[in-house]
């Protein structure tokens, strides 16, 4: 994982703003399938809960309001 966290650390801000909002929709998906008992790997939800959390905190870090 400390790969992916220095990769996103090499996007610029608007990349990473346009990522959350990717990854915002994908959970809502992941969400409906998990209420619907679709969702083959619930683990899904909280691996991208926690990569919008680890974007969230770069995104602070340089002061960007997002």
């Amino acid at each position: 994982m400390k790969k992916y966290t220095e990769e996103l650390r090499q996007k610029s801000s608007e990349e990473l703003l346009k990522l959350v909002k990717e990854l915002k929709e994908k959970l809502l998906k992941l969400r409906f399938k998990n209420a619907f008992g679709q969702l083959e790997n619930p683990m899904e939800i909280r691996n991208t809960r926690r990569k919008i959390a680890r974007i969230l905190t770069i995104l602070r870090e340089r002061g960007v309001k997002a």
